[in-house]
């Protein structure tokens, strides 16, 4: 089973994770900021990965970019030589007035586009710059690329959750097992 548990203890923060690609969706998530739990639940319940996250920190900056560089880690830790993975993987989601779309490719450079903006600062308590900062951590940790589009909508929680979602069927998509080759003409990914 593709599993992975990693930790990172710094002056500004504690963080464990521990994943498995091929399960349900289940999660334990704790951030300290509700909304943020909200969302890797979504993220993890949609791409099927069970997901624990135990976070605490000094402050919001600090817990958001952490979890993602720890995260980023897990799943690469999870993948290992990612012999046999789809590697790219899509999503559009609908959510209400919302439409997003995550196209992700697992090819060991990272690359971000993300047009998916908030206007106000904050959405449900958590800075929507750091929700922003959470998935340029992830993409740049992965080394992968990902392209993320609002194609439709202004509610701000649906944009955010539609996101995450978007980014965890995405995701599953790639690393999902389909063959027994690296997914790649240059034979590294």
């Amino acid at each position: 089973m593709r599993q992975a548990k990693v930790e990172r203890t710094t002056k500004e923060t504690g963080i464990e994770v521990i994943i498995n690609l091929d399960s349900t969706g289940k999660s334990t998530i704790n951030s300290s900021f509700p909304f943020l739990n909200h969302l890797l639940d979504s993220f993890s319940r949609h791409g099927r990965f069970d997901i624990k996250i135990n976070a605490t920190g000094d402050n919001e900056h600090h817990i958001v970019e952490d979890i993602a560089i720890v995260l980023g880690r897990a799943f690469n830790k999870a993948l290992g030589e990612k012999v046999g993975i789809e590697r790219f993987g899509s999503a559009i989601i609908p959510m209400d007035d919302v439409l997003v779309l995550v196209a992700i490719d697992i090819g060991g450079r990272s690359y971000i586009v993300n047009n998916v903006k908030f206007r106000y600062k904050s959405v449900e308590g958590l800075s929507s710059e750091m929700i922003d900062h959470f998935i340029d951590t992830l993409a740049k940790e992965m080394k992968i690329n990902l392209h993320a589009k609002l194609l439709a909508g202004k509610n701000e929680h649906h944009k955010a959750e539609a996101l995450f979602k978007a980014m965890g069927v995405a995701m599953r998509k790639a690393t999902r097992v389909t063959g027994d080759e690296l997914p790649s003409t240059k034979g590294t990914l």
